[in-house]
């Protein structure tokens, strides 16, 4: 008689295990792309549908924020990527050889510019920031945050720059759309 329960429950099992195996997969995945995956990538690997991953994807990032977890699951880039918690990333500096690579005053002020006026020449930069910034172009090129998107329609057919994935991974974006809006910024200045 055991032996039929057994046979009974194997369905259930089987079902129960698919789905930790399917969770255990797109989490496998986040955790080695060191990039943002987008749903297509996911999909692409496992063969899921895209409501089902959504819906693993939501699970995952519940569950890691509900434990307070080393780490998280977050849309960022148009994508999702498992990344340090905030709370826990104190350890993960000291773990870290090389201190983190911060933005000079010139370097942030030139990024703002081009993320809020993209496609933009470095001429247009220039007349906004009052100053030369072809150093600072090139950093920001060498770091990846800009890339060139074109050219103007314009004499001399200028380069026209724009922000990149690394841009929006560094600042943890998902899109230019959670960029403050200037009436926000004008406030918290006001403040």
């Amino acid at each position: 008689m055991r032996r039929v329960d057994f046979y009974f429950l194997l369905p259930f099992w089987y079902i129960f295990m698919m789905e930790i195996n399917k969770k255990a997969s797109i989490e496998a995945l986040l955790f080695v792309a060191g990039e943002p995956l987008r749903i297509q990538d996911i999909k692409d690997a496992t063969g899921l549908a895209e409501t089902e991953i959504t819906d693993i994807l939501d699970e995952l990032r519940a569950e890691y924020r509900e434990r307070s977890a080393g780490m998280l699951v977050s849309g960022i880039a148009g994508g999702f990527q498992m990344h340090t918690n905030p709370e826990h990333s104190e350890w993960a500096r000291k773990l870290r050889a090389a201190p983190p690579q911060k933005l000079s005053p010139a370097s942030l002020e030139t990024l703002a510019i081009i993320a809020y006026k993209q496609p933009i020449t470095k001429a247009e930069v220039d007349v906004l920031r009052g100053v030369n910034s072809d150093g600072v172009f090139k950093t920001l090129l060498d770091r990846r945050f800009v890339k060139i998107v074109g050219r103007k329609e314009a004499p001399g057919k200028p380069l026209l720059y724009g922000t990149t994935q690394e841009f929006l991974m560094h600042f943890g974006l998902k899109d230019l759309t959670e960029l403050p809006t200037l009436k926000e910024l004008e406030r918290g200045e006001a403040v």
